[in-house]
């Protein structure tokens, strides 16, 4: 079943059923603030930080699966309906959801009333703007009552949901007039409040939670909605809420602008309070009347689209193939853009309270975020760079609001450092700007101790030449990429971290999977130092040197093994009872270069293709744990087939697409690479059950019995990876330390394309073409080595591929 379809026009998802199998979510975001918003009017907003700054509340394991939001009930004096169908949850005659590039429109009507709901963050100012249009398509004069609404929350999420002794009694607002401030805490330790407001004057309003849904009633059915009165009550202590009514008389084809403000303001420190004791409301007062304008609004989203229009134009492809242009001209970048502001810290999966941005997540995310905004990705390197420790470990995560590593969670996850060797390669090779190097910035965000970020890469390539184990191979610590391959853990009592707990960290757990990375990263490090004439003896060997051991400890009969345990035992071979072949090593190891010169790569490909490959999607590992392996930890915790325990893991599927593009098999390439795609796999919305416009983190395994089905949408490497495996790898236009090497690897069904790139400030148009030989020219000009050097002005490239 079908429940839209894209409109590449528009570059929109157009949902026409509010019975979606889950709720369907968008992103919208300035940078700062930050609103997810479903297909009916569901989610949350905060600003910067998800635990610290949350304005509004969402309850995530709730049998009601949508709620939060916004809240609007529309009262003809028939019934009562709301535009996105929650929360009164009427059926309407008419609905359609307009997902957007970093805004939500819905469309829907009910008894001769049209409503049209436009949701946004504008580009300079920290609100969400949500404009509702009422039309009145009937012969006759309606009369109605409008109710808009939202459910504070008390600024700390964590604290929110747990300390009620406290928070039973710290809810306070103001009200003045058309505007409602949520100002808890605000006289003590907080300089920042968040407001609602509507354009015109009310009829009354509702502070207080309690008073407006009544007693056994939710935000389905509130007492005061079917009283047709807000009481008007200022809240005082419990919980916070801003209502308004508003009384709307239509005459026959008549319309009318209904205009909601949801914000966040900041004031300094000394200049808290206005004269008489109450919130400084000046700044909030301007920014409020600019957007109760309908002109300043329309200004605002216009101003909004071009933003847009001048972000996904860095990379623009055509080709027969209309899938395949929608996929990456514009959701895929969209995705790339969301999953870069947020890392994996808030969805509808991440609650934004356990986790902050992710060291390794975050470096990844760069990938295919850097050609979008470079400036913006250089800063995210210097921040995730300024966490990391004197000895080249780091933090695992960072909070976004101060930038701090997290020291709940700590380090000791021996893949983090490398990573950022990837995202600085990328962002090097992007824009050629080597002075990056030379910035000074902190360790562990200190005062005293800092160094240049060169001397961060130096410490971070050599903590994996300082933390070798017993077969040469670099031990794990915590975990590598896979969070829940925990070797060290030995984990017994329930609500132990696995990802923390060392029951057992005597130097001998290796990972096969950090040896790839190292081989790749480590060569990568290398380039870099050669480009600013600096060289590296010792790295250079130790680099031949994991090589010789991957071929020798690493790899067996017909696929590289996935690590050794605590007890020098092999995890992901032939030889275990279960989990005898893994994904993450088959791809990355290949994807560096290892196994194409001894015949190994082909062998570890086929045996990913035979032994983990769906149609769905490659497993992570086969066969699954059927029971608990100490020695291994999280990973056997899962039920078969989900998650890392044999589910589709789509973020290392891409490896695996690259992988075959470096082994020269691109139709096998593409055929994953459509596996795992959202405009390709649209057939299959009911067993998916995710958004059908994003990439998923997992898809249950061939084991589990939801095979196929979606979890962990939006926030997921899956988008970084699959970008560059179809732009850099398929496409094969991939930025590199001397220039733009162009490559591509497409398959037989795809002749010809068109890529307008941005690089280095110009505009390079790329046409391709099958072809008898490889080829590429530069008007008359064949580049031998296929590489754009010295870039200084537009282009037009010829290529051809076989």
């Amino acid at each position: 079943m079908k429940y839209g379809y894209f409109d590449s026009e528009n570059k929109e998802y157009v949902i026409t059923t509010y019975d979606t199998p889950l709720p369907w979510f968008n992103y919208l975001t300035n940078g700062n603030l930050f609103s997810l918003i479903s297909n009916l009017g569901g989610g949350y907003t905060y600003f910067k930080d998800a635990k610290q700054r949350r304005i509004t509340r969402y309850f995530y394991n709730a049998p009601d699966r949508d709620n939060g939001g916004i809240m609007i009930y529309i009262d003809d004096g028939k019934e009562v309906f709301s535009p996105c169908f929650y929360p009164r949850k009427v059926n309407l005659d008419s609905y359609r959801c307009h997902v957007g590039i970093n805004y939500q429109k819905f469309v829907s009507a009910k008894n001769g009333l049209q409503m049209k709901l436009l949701s946004f963050i504008p580009r300079k100012d920290n609100l969400v703007i949500y404009q509702l249009k009422l039309k009145n398509t009937t012969a006759a004069t309606k009369r109605i009552l409008a109710y808009g609404g939202v459910e504070f929350c008390l600024w700390n999420a964590m604290d929110d949901m747990t300390n009620f002794q406290r928070n039973f009694s710290t809810g306070e607002v103001e009200v003045k007039g058309n505007v409602i401030i949520h100002k808890t805490e605000y006289r003590e330790r907080r300089n920042h409040y968040a407001y609602f407001a509507v354009n015109k004057d009310p009829l009354s309003y509702q502070s207080d939670r309690d008073t407006f849904l009544g007693l056994h009633n939710s935000y389905q059915n509130p007492t005061e909605i079917k009283s047709k009165r807000l009481s008007s009550v200022r809240a005082s202590g419990y919980s916070p809420v801003a209502f308004y009514q508003n009384e709307v008389i239509l005459a026959p084809n008549e319309e009318t602008t209904l205009i909601y403000l949801l914000g966040y303001e900041e004031n300094e420190q000394e200049k808290k309070f206005d004269k008489d004791g109450n919130v400084n409301f000046e700044h909030g007062k301007k920014v409020i009347k600019h957007y109760l304008n309908e002109k300043e609004v329309f200004a605002a989203f216009e101003e909004l689209k071009e933003y847009n229009e001048k972000l996904l134009s860095g990379f623009v492809m055509k080709s027969a193939d209309k899938n395949l242009d929608t996929q990456v001209n514009v959701w895929h970048q969209y995705q790339c853009m969301m999953t870069y502001h947020l890392s994996r810290s808030a969805s509808y999966y991440e609650s934004g309270i356990g986790r902050g941005m992710g060291f390794r997540d975050s470096c990844q995310d760069l990938l295919g975020f850097v050609h979008l905004i470079p400036e913006a990705a250089k800063e995210r390197i210097l921040d995730i760079a300024s966490i990391m420790f004197m000895d080249g470990s780091t933090y695992h995560q960072y909070q976004p609001l101060d930038k701090k590593g997290n020291a709940d969670i700590g380090g000791g996850f021996n893949d983090d450092p490398l990573w950022l060797i990837a995202a600085t390669y990328a962002y090097i090779s992007e824009t050629q700007d080597f002075s990056i190097l030379d910035i000074v910035i902190p360790y562990n965000n200190s005062e005293t101790e800092k160094g240049t970020l060169l001397e961060h890469l130096d410490k971070a390539v050599h903590y994996t030449v300082n933390h070798l184990g017993p077969h040469g191979l670099p031990l794990i610590g915590h975990a590598d990429w896979n969070d829940c391959l925990n070797l060290n853990c030995f984990s017994t009592n329930p609500g132990e971290s696995f990802q923390c707990l060392s029951g057992k960290d005597g130097g001998v757990a290796e990972s096969v999977f950090i040896g790839a990375m190292f081989v790749k990263y480590g060569k990568e490090y290398l380039e870099i130092l050669e480009k600013i004439k600096k060289s590296d003896d010792l790295l250079a060997k130790s680099v031949e040197d994991m090589k010789e051991a991957m071929y020798k400890y690493g790899f067996e009969e017909d696929h590289f093994l996935r690590a050794y345990d605590a007890f020098g035992n092999r995890v992901g071979s032939n030889h275990n009872e279960e989990g005898q072949i893994y994904i993450e090593p088959q791809g990355f190891a290949v994807l560096s270069g290892l196994g194409l010169e001894n015949g190994m790569a082909d062998k570890a490909l086929d045996a990913t293709y035979k032994r983990l490959n769906t149609k769905y999607g490659i497993c992570i590992l086969s066969p699954a744990y059927t029971k608990y392996h100490i020695e291994l930890g999280e990973i056997s915790s899962y039920p078969m087939g989900y998650k890392e325990n044999g589910g589709i893991f789509t973020h290392n599927n891409p490896w695996v697409i690259i992988a075959e593009c470096v082994n020269n098999n691109p139709e096998r390439a593409f055929e994953y690479y459509k596996q795992i795609t959202p405009v390709y796999v649209q057939d299959n919305a009911e067993t998916r059950r995710v958004e059908p416009y994003v990439y998923c983190q997992m898809l249950g395994g061939k084991e589990a019995p939801n095979f196929g089905q979606g979890k962990n949408s939006w926030l997921t490497g899956t988008a970084s990876w699959a970008f560059v495996a179809i732009s850099q790898y398929i496409l094969g236009i991939k930025p590199t330390l001397d220039g733009l090497l162009i490559n591509p690897k497409m398959p037989k069904e795809i002749n010809e394309f068109r890529v307008k790139r941005k690089y280095l400030g110009h505009t390079i148009v790329i046409n391709a073409r099958r072809g008898e030989k490889e080829a590429v020219f530069v008007g008359e000009n064949e580049i031998s080595d296929r590489l754009l050097r010295n870039v200084n002005g537009d282009l037009e490239v010829s290529v051809t591929y076989r």
